[in-house]
């Protein structure tokens, strides 16, 4: 049984069904399924007023200018910090009247979702293939790596949304400086994965003012919690630790795409948090590693394809046994 068999919405995880299948406890399994920074930003200590204290505004302000600083955001768009780039997701086809929405074809599937449940036509496909109302790319793209140059991107669309989730695992290849000041655009950010952090629950949409203003009245007062103000605040502001992570995964990837290609995979794609693979037989592949505790991420739509995220310092070894 595949991953994808395990989700609709045929994303990554399902660790708690691959130990129902395969047997073992979670603390046995080594889940690569997902793209997460498996050397997490370390948490610093949190005040007690952060859970007991409704979010405070002058901690919202110091997160908000972080990621102004971070992600070199002009003062022409506005900055919105939200509890997880999905919350962002859900709603932005809230933004602009149902019409049609171009998709890249093999990519994250949750804005398709969303978009769907919102009535919107979904149409695969680069712009040349005909207008659409709204687009959305993920850059660069999951699961292929694929970068957003902008080339041929037609202007006066209503609305065009950038998902950088994975973005930041290489240094100034964000097109927030460029892009989150036109019309219409949304710009997507997570904490979630370079950092690692996705308990914690904290997003960020940067772009259009007049979008990003409906965005942060369908979220409500107090979309971010005390304790993600401070945590991410912190992590925003430390550059030091952001350089050394992005030095620590081109190791990581360089060792994986080595001990998988001795195997017989061949390297196709990825990003500092995830290498996509072309083998024979992904689902042979995946049963394999999931006979050694290890979970993998195959695509419903390609039987070759197998991504794998990295593993935490201490468990490589897992993963050596599994392919062995």
């Amino acid at each position: 049984m595949s991953a994808a068999g395990f989700e609709a919405r045929d994303h990554g995880g399902g660790l708690d069904d691959a130990v129902a299948l395969y047997g073992g406890t979670r603390a046995d399994w080594l889940d690569l399924s997902t793209g997460i920074n498996p050397r997490p930003y370390p948490v610093p200590e949190i005040a007690a007023s952060a859970y007991t204290a409704l979010p405070d505004r002058v901690a919202g302000e110091r997160l908000e200018q972080a990621a102004r600083t971070f992600w070199q955001v002009p003062q022409a768009a506005a900055v919105l910090a939200a509890p997880g780039a999905s919350s962002l997701i859900a709603n932005i086809p809230r933004l602009a009247p149902p019409g049609r929405v171009r998709i890249v074809e093999r990519s994250y599937n949750e804005h398709e979702a969303a978009f769907a449940a919102a009535k919107w036509e979904v149409l695969r496909g680069e712009p040349e293939a005909g207008l659409a109302e709204a687009r959305v790319v993920v850059h660069p793209n999951n699961p292929t790596g694929h970068m957003f140059s902008g080339e041929n991107e037609p202007d006066g669309r209503p609305l065009l949304v950038i998902d950088e989730s994975f973005c930041d695992v290489i240094l100034f290849n964000s097109r927030v400086a460029e892009w989150a000041v036109k019309p219409g655009v949304v710009i997507l950010k997570s904490l979630g994965k370079f950092w690692g952090l996705p308990g914690l629950r904290l997003g960020f949409a940067i772009g259009d003012p007049g979008l990003i203003a409906r965005l942060k009245q369908m979220l409500g007062p107090w979309p971010v919690s005390g304790v993600a103000q401070h945590v991410g605040a912190a992590a925003l502001e430390d550059m030091d630790w952001a350089n050394m992570a992005r030095q620590v995964m081109n190791l990581d990837v360089a060792r994986m795409d080595a001990l998988l290609e001795a195997r017989g995979a061949a390297l196709i794609g990825g990003t500092g948090l995830f290498r996509l693979y072309r083998v024979d037989d992904a689902l042979r592949w995946q049963e394999r590693l999931a006979q050694g505790q290890v979970w993998s991420r195959t695509f419903r739509y390609d039987p070759t394809w197998l991504r794998l995220g990295l593993p935490p310092v201490g468990r490589w070894d897992q993963l050596e046994a599994a392919l062995a």
